[in-house]
């Protein structure tokens, strides 16, 4: 009954660990959830106004199949201010979240057999996205003394005549990392010399703390030409649950994106997009509150493992996870996963939730979300370090 796409499909191990922790917590068990993917801020109120009075003005019928086009301009508004960027309302799709905005970008290049670079650690989604659209991913080690950024040098022997794409993650999902503009500049540039097309999924961008933030298609005219930019309102306005991501790229590209969503879904919620208006033209304050937070939960998962000594860290500059090396449990526990071994004991023995590296393609990794209050981080930092200095003690 099956097609072969849908039976070779792997369940999302974010998603199964969110699916635990409400499990539990609809049993009456209190889980510390440092798992979650999403901003723990409500979305601001101005937006949530902003949506109610769309509704109330009867913003419920059909629209143009790439997004609104005043949502558009806002887009295109944003892009040169925040990131030095020139696009033109048709050069930008809006979409129901990234992951489909990153979807048409796959459904609209990839052909079957096409190779698209992963660098690993990955976002969960990537490679059964690319599965999905007929792609092959081919991914690509990254080393731990480079904080997990991807180099020529990583990227050269996975290169083929079917090389079609690499997905750029920045900042990234997991490990909060940050490409510096000379990193990107060298690798980007190269990329696009073989003429390797760019998905840059730049969603966490505005969640950035220690140096300025650098979009890819703003390095060069060659580079941009070459590169799929995707964003969104999820991270930087937490709304998630709205769903309105978009992509901005060069028009035949966008053209053909439109075109691919105006038969699979249209466009996205007439009211989302009414309301992401306002997110886009009247929400720094909102969001830079944000940011500060999160830097603040930051600074204080850095110094506590510090302090600690026992497990490092990939310090994040960026989006709001830890990805921490759990190797040294390796000895202790001979589970087939270390990873998930891990994480199962601490949500079961110890009631927090981390994600499993082994999602991410890092099995001696799991991954923490400071997406959390404060109090919450402390205490499953410390119910963390009881478990891991018990198992190195046995």
């Amino acid at each position: 009954m099956l097609s072969n796409r849908a039976a070779n499909i792997t369940p999302s191990i974010t998603l199964g660990i969110s699916a635990k922790v409400k499990e539990l917590k609809n049993k009456g068990v209190a889980i510390i959830d440092l798992s979650i993917g999403e901003p723990d801020f409500l979305t601001p109120d101005k937006v949530k106004e902003e949506g109610k009075a769309a509704i109330d003005k009867n913003l419920t019928k059909y629209d143009a199949a790439s997004g609104n086009i005043v949502l558009r301009q806002a887009i295109c508004e944003k892009l040169k201010k925040e990131n030095a960027l020139d696009y033109q309302a048709d050069q930008i799709v809006v979409s129901s979240g990234a992951k489909h905005a990153i979807t048409n970008a796959l459904l609209a290049t990839i052909n079957p057999g096409d190779e698209v670079l992963i660098p690993v650690p990955y976002w969960v989604s990537y490679p059964e996205m690319v599965s999905l659209c007929g792609g092959v991913p081919v991914l690509v080690q990254t080393k731990k003394e480079a904080g997990f950024k991807v180099t020529l040098e990583d990227i050269t022997p996975h290169l083929s005549d079917r090389t079609k794409m690499i997905i750029l993650t920045n900042p990234s999902n997991p490990t909060g990392n940050v490409f510096s503009k000379k990193e990107l500049q060298s690798l980007c540039g190269a990329l696009v010399e073989k003429n390797i097309l760019i998905l840059a999924d730049e969603i966490y961008e505005r969640v950035i703390y220690d140096e300025p933030f650098t979009s890819i298609p703003s390095l060069s005219e060659e580079i941009y030409d070459k590169t799929i930019l995707i964003n969104g309102l999820s991270k930087s306005a937490s709304m998630t649950g709205w769903r309105l991501g978009y992509s901005a790229t060069n028009k035949k590209l966008a053209k053909a994106m439109g075109s691919i969503q105006s038969h699979l879904t249209s466009h996205p919620s007439t009211i989302t997009q009414a309301a992401a208006i306002v997110a886009l033209r009247a929400c720094d304050d909102e969001i830079n509150h944000m940011i500060h937070t999160y830097k603040e939960r930051r600074d204080y998962i850095e110094n506590f493992f510090k302090q600690w000594g026992k497990l490092d860290i990939i310090p994040p500059k960026g989006a709001f996870y830890v990805f921490i090396d759990i190797s040294p449990l390796r000895a202790k526990l001979k589970d087939e996963s270390l990873s998930l071994k891990v994480c199962e004991d601490m949500i079961e023995k110890y009631k927090v939730a981390f994600i499993p590296g082994i999602g991410f393609g890092q099995d001696d990794f799991i991954r923490l979300s400071y997406a959390a209050a404060m109090e919450d981080i402390k205490e499953g930092l410390v119910r963390f370090k009881t478990y891991v200095d018990q198992v190195l003690e046995d």
